[in-house]
């Protein structure tokens, strides 16, 4: 899974949070229901937005949800999943998208692409989802041609772009792209009125998704050698910040002008939610659970640390004062846990398959609690345990009024 918009499930609150889920697993089914079991893995978090924002635009019917079956990511258990135009116009997007973005690692021999037998086999992937995608926009009405000229453009501009050249040319085609995406909500829902302040919202939020990208890659992309926009164009961060933060403010004022039934979950994750991935990318503040950029930094992939601070996520320290059960009298980390019967810990490779398992269904971010792979003690899931203070209210109220962070007036 990936994207920009990656919501603690905590401040979303129960209600919220179903809503959310509804729209990601609507956009996972819609993708293997049209094209294939395949084609999920190009599900991501910013794709729903589309789905979210259509629906937040329309009356309620009863065709906008649908109950899908058991799922391994929801725990084998059903749920009311969204369904319709909103979610076959997030499919197609996202379709077009990961095809550019393929044939893009193609074109660069990226890792395992630039092998020949795996590279001609990635071409075709990424051609099939273009024609899925296109297939799939054409019967709800958008051109994907505007997404398809965007990334050639995207290219062209790459090559040419150099030391002064202004950063938001770079980023140009990525908002035009996304732009047309937003406005066409507004026709799927039958509000024309709201295409032209959702397509500067969308306007503002691929400026957003290219500038993140190009801040989390800075590092990487210079140890590589890789092309990276602000390396190029010579931005400082200081600039790039400073765009970022006037894209927030675009996209909150944008958001005010367009009428909606119902428009808090839409809310939630293009004001807040943005702003926390834009502190996130720029390292100015973070999410309350621990490691979470690093599954291993809190012990959730890795034994129990044996001594240091005490951590409440964690089982207790042998003999640290907490553990009645702890077997010596020496120092922290000095005799035998207590291990429930038939608990004892899994050996490295046992430990790496279940590591791998949980990945695989979400359970590290998603369950509200889940067995340490190694240690097999009870671990809680990372976004079940945030302690971020912002926004609490949010669930109870109509439109984040209560919220001292937010100054966008929704």
């Amino acid at each position: 899974m990936f994207g920009i918009v990656r919501p603690c499930s905590h401040r979303l609150g129960e209600g919220l949070k179903t809503q959310w889920m509804a729209h990601l697993c609507g956009l996972c089914l819609t993708l293997r229901g049209d094209h294939g079991q395949f084609a999920r893995i190009v599900t991501n978090y910013d794709g729903l937005l589309i789905s979210v924002l259509t629906e937040a635009q329309v009356e309620r019917a009863g065709g906008a949800r649908r109950t899908a079956g058991p799922c391994p990511l929801r725990g084998m258990r059903t749920a009311s999943v969204a369904q319709g135009d909103g979610a076959r116009l997030a499919a197609a997007v996202s379709l077009v998208l990961a095809s550019a973005k393929v044939r893009d690692h193609v074109a660069d021999g990226d890792g395992l692409l630039a092998r020949g037998p795996v590279a001609l086999a990635a071409r075709r992937v990424a051609a099939s989802w273009g024609r899925a995608g296109a297939r799939t926009g054409s019967e709800v009405g958008f051109d994907t041609a505007v997404l398809v000229d965007a990334v050639d453009r995207q290219l062209g501009i790459e090559t040419l772009a150099g030391p002064g050249t202004p950063l938001l040319t770079v980023t140009e085609p990525t908002e035009s792209a996304t732009a047309a995406a937003f406005a066409h909500t507004a026709v799927l829902a039958g509000r024309p009125g709201n295409a032209a302040p959702l397509a500067e919202a969308g306007r503002l939020f691929g400026r957003l998704a290219h500038l993140l990208d190009a801040v989390e890659d800075r590092e990487t992309d210079a140890a590589s050698g890789a092309w990276n926009p602000l390396t190029a164009t010579g931005t400082p961060l200081t600039e790039a910040r400073r765009l970022a933060d006037d894209a927030l403010h675009g996209i909150r004022l944008a958001l005010r002008e367009a009428a909606f039934t119902d428009g808090r979950l839409a809310h939630v994750l293009l004001a807040h939610e943005l702003a926390r991935s834009v502190d996130r990318a720029f390292g100015t503040s973070g999410c309350g659970h621990g490691g979470h950029g690093d599954p291993g930094a809190d012990g959730a992939f890795g034994p129990p640390r044996q001594g240091g601070p005490y951590d409440p996520r964690q089982p207790p320290a042998p003999y640290d004062g907490r553990n009645p059960y702890a077997g010596g009298g020496g120092p922290v980390g000095g005799g035998p846990s207590f291990q429930p019967p038939g608990s004892g810990r899994r050996g490295l490779w046992a430990g790496c398959a279940a590591a791998i398992g949980l990945c695989c269904t979400c359970k590290v971010c998603c369950a509200d609690e889940f067995e340490g792979p190694w240690s097999r003690q009870r671990r809680e899931g990372w976004c079940g345990n945030c302690d971020c203070s912002c926004c609490d209210c949010c669930e109870a109220c109509e439109c984040c009024e209560c919220c001292s962070c937010c100054d966008c007036g929704l």
